[in-house]
């Protein structure tokens, strides 16, 4: 079905420039199009999200949301809700990985995207399980051609939703908190394997190295380590000052860092030597 003239000219009319309620350092796109991308995105990623998360995000008003919703629900993509926009079907996420992805998300979100930006266009990343590295997925930018390896179920997901071109999934026995597979399955089904980049998640991070917060993560973690000839860890800030029970490795195995802030003095001054540094976001 068409757009309206009316709509049309709505859309031109919000896509000419920022709207005056927009905050600042809100993401922006050029074109409606651009916009209901990044709502379907979003909503596959997490089952809803409100029409005040989308206005924030997106740099427009409630009005110009609203209004790519409607469009968006009369092509039959998603379901209209109180307060939102739902997926049509089920997110596949438990509650326990929605949660953590809505904690300190706006971080999450400038992580993943600065994680992505020098990526090559057919180069081979392996995105590890995890809510900062999920945003990362959800950062990779349309013109990715390249294969994703990982053992997450959410970022399996959206690449199959957003139709990437290939997709390397490791199976194994499923983690349900942590929505991702582990176990000696998975491990072995990273060998032969090989990857460009890694994108990895932590619990914690300090100068003596990067934790885990369950023996059942470390085997695949580092396996998808071994078979990658760099490895950048995705943290937000608030794991610089928190604790988690299992030492996954220490800092000769990473080879650089993107945060949302610059880690605390001590630990700035470990990193100081990483190949590619502390690199931050926002």
């Amino acid at each position: 079905m068409s757009e309206s003239g009316a709509d049309l000219r709505a859309d031109r009319r919000a896509d000419q420039g920022a709207d005056q309620g927009a905050e600042p350092g809100a993401m922006r796109y050029d074109t409606a199009p651009d916009r209901r991308r990044s709502i379907l995105e979003r909503v596959e990623g997490t089952g809803f999200v409100s029409v005040t998360e989308l206005t924030r995000r997106l740099g427009v008003s409630d009005m110009t949301v609203r209004r790519d919703l409607r469009k968006l629900a009369e092509q039959g993509k998603v379901r209209i809700v109180h307060g939102g926009v739902s997926a049509l079907r089920q997110s596949l996420h438990s509650p326990a990985f929605t949660g953590r992805a809505e904690e300190n998300s706006d971080a999450k979100q400038a992580i993943g995207t600065l994680a992505v930006a020098g990526l090559p266009a057919t180069g081979t990343v392996a995105i590890d399980a995890g809510t900062t590295t999920y945003a990362a997925m959800q950062a990779l930018p349309e013109t990715f051609r390249g294969t994703v390896v990982t053992h997450s179920v959410p970022v399996m997901q959206l690449a199959l939703a957003r139709g990437l071109s290939r997709l390397v999934g490791l199976g194994g026995e499923l983690l349900p908190d942590s929505q991702a597979f582990v176990g000696p399955r998975t491990v072995e089904s990273t060998r032969g394997l090989r990857v460009d980049t890694l994108l990895l998640g932590a619990a914690a991070a300090d100068e003596h190295g990067i934790y885990v917060s369950t023996d059942n993560e470390r085997p695949t973690k580092l396996a998808l380590m071994a078979i990658a000839q760099r490895t950048i860890l995705l943290v937000d800030s608030s794991k610089f000052t928190t604790t988690a029970p299992v030492l996954l490795c220490d800092w000769s195995a990473i080879t650089g860092v993107v945060s949302d802030a610059p880690p605390p003095a001590r630990l700035a001054h470990t990193l100081h030597d990483l190949p590619e540094g502390v690199q931050v976001a926002g």
